[in-house]
């Protein structure tokens, strides 16, 4: 195998005479993320990995070595939505009962996986943790993705850790929304029923790809690929976020929660 992923993709790609078009064909891609993966610069997913395992005759060489394949600390079904999530220009979020796993605090992330069941080991914590907070780092890069983050108000509201810890949490959301790293709209409970009540849905958008939908509940997520089933997760959205609270009425609430936490802690 050469040197990384991608050079080796593209040593059998090219010993099969296929130019970075006639695989994105044969893969169903595109040639610009056949690039970007030969380059290093995408990690592909694992239905990608498992088409150009097809395309190439390669049996499970691309799926079993793709990169970050061994040993990240996630659950098996949030993997090829993180693979996607490192690669968007545009993500949307809508959360229902936790800050959204990007915007996360270390002491928040820690809290939010302590009550999962069967318990997590202090070593498999530690390693969840830093894999979270690893996912915040696209906000840090000056190419991040658009992030745009609807929050039900019960995500605010219901105390997760302690009050230090949520006081910090939502300051912390304050400043990327100041620094205008984040947009963040707010469900207020005054709304009651709303569409995305649900679940948990996350939207994203690619420069060199067609968009994805991922939803997610308790121990179960599944990527949505399909145009109109995206198409209509993305109406429904949309639909909601009419609903929600403008940004500054929403930042407005966002201190005014810290604040009231700030007191208790």
């Amino acid at each position: 195998m050469g040197s990384t992923y991608g050079d080796w993709l593209r040593e059998q790609r090219e010993s099969t005479g296929l130019t970075q078009q006639q695989l994105a064909d044969e893969a169903v891609m595109t040639r610009s993320h056949i690039a970007h993966i030969e380059a290093g610069r995408r990690i592909p997913s694992k239905e990608d990995a498992r088409r150009l395992d097809d395309a190439l005759n390669t049996g499970n060489v691309l799926s079993s070595f793709r990169p970050g394949e061994e040993g990240r600390p996630v659950g098996s079904h949030f993997e090829a939505a993180l693979a996607l999530e490192q690669q968007a220009s545009m993500i949307r979020e809508f959360a229902l009962s936790y800050m959204p796993g990007i915007l996360q605090t270390e002491r928040y992330a820690r809290a939010v996986l302590r009550v999962g069941f069967p318990p997590l080991s202090d070593e498999e914590c530690d390693q969840a943790v830093v894999t979270r907070l690893g996912r915040a780092k696209i906000l840090a890069n000056p190419n991040a993705p658009l992030v745009w983050a609807l929050l039900d108000e019960a995500v605010l509201r219901r105390p997760i850790g302690s009050p230090d810890v949520m006081a910090e949490q939502i300051t912390h959301v304050c400043r990327l929304v100041e620094d205008e790293r984040v947009r963040v709209h707010v469900m207020p409970f005054a709304l009651g029923e709303h569409p995305l009540l649900e679940s948990m849905l996350t939207l994203m958008w690619f420069e060199d790809q067609p968009p994805v939908a991922y939803v997610e509940a308790m121990r179960t997520g599944k990527v949505h690929d399909d145009p109109a089933m995206v198409r209509q997760l993305q109406d429904v959205y949309h639909l909601a976020l009419g609903d929600a609270l403008p940004r500054k009425e929403s930042l407005a609430l966002l201190r005014a929660t810290a604040k009231e936490y700030g007191h208790h802690g």
